[in-house]
């Protein structure tokens, strides 16, 4: 596959995840200096990286919104967290994460992420309570 090719199934796989809306925003606001890094973040991250076979979106969906809280990248963490349901991820599996990034990148950086996660899925916060009311009186 030629580079051209690539930059084609990696537009079509960005817009499949992050929406046509945002993808052509992003297209609209390049310029001079920014359109070589477009170009590549389009060919490489979505028509090499995200368009392998290895994983489901899914997976990889989920595997990015952990890895923005544990690097702290709130403007990108918004956006995946939008993007997540186009891969089919769950709020109730995106609250998992949070509780579970609690532990492996700490409690402030879940903090953070679940403020963002409350701001950009305003649904979120009725699945978990719909969640926890059916939840036992566990310790």
């Amino acid at each position: 596959m030629d580079e051209r090719e690539r930059y084609e199934r990696g537009l079509a796989v960005r817009r499949a995840v992050l929406g046509d809306a945002y993808v052509e925003a992003s297209l609209a606001s390049r310029t001079d200096l920014n359109r070589e890094f477009q170009e590549l973040l389009t060919r490489y991250a979505w028509g090499e990286v995200w368009d392998r076979p290895g994983l489901p979106r899914h997976t990889r969906s989920l595997l990015t919104i952990a890895m923005l809280v544990a690097l702290n990248r709130p403007d990108e963490l918004r956006l995946h967290l939008r993007a997540a349901s186009n891969c089919g991820v769950t709020n109730e599996e995106i609250k998992e994460l949070l509780l579970h990034a609690a532990l492996y990148c700490g409690l402030p950086a879940a903090n953070a992420a679940f403020h963002i996660a409350a701001e950009v899925l305003p649904g979120l916060d009725r699945a978990s309570t719909g969640a926890q009311q059916g939840r036992s009186n566990r310790p």
